[in-house]
């Protein structure tokens, strides 16, 4: 992996919003069903806010500039190249994982579940 792509991830992971720093306090350490989590994970260019490889599942967490038309598009396009490679794309806006917790982490446990 190019090391830019791992110096942009740490950052990211610095400069987490309060929603993701939330979830990862509730996926880490295989805290939901035993399912590893990994954070800011490099996929084919793309940069997961959180993956699940043995279920391929991507969580995004979003915040208000993925409204915008133009990031919209790429994280639509992204959607579609990321489901290309088998994967599951799961989006929830900061906003949800901050004041609709519970009902975000049963959305993931149902994903994760229809893998098993």
């Amino acid at each position: 992996m190019p090391a830019e792509y791992l110096e942009h991830c740490r950052e990211m992971r610095k400069d987490a919003t309060d929603a993701e720093t939330l979830l990862w306090q509730l996926l880490r350490d295989r805290q939901l069903l035993g399912f590893k989590f990994r954070r800011q994970h490099v996929i084919e260019g793309y940069i997961a806010d959180f993956y699940c490889h043995k279920a391929g599942l991507v969580v995004e967490v979003d915040g208000g500039g993925h409204a915008e038309e133009e990031q919209s598009r790429y994280d639509a396009e992204r959607t579609v190249h990321l489901q290309a490679l088998g994967l599951r794309v799961i989006r929830f806006w900061n906003d949800q994982v901050l004041k609709q917790t519970d009902d975000v982490l049963e959305a993931i446990a149902a994903e994760l579940e229809s893998y098993e």
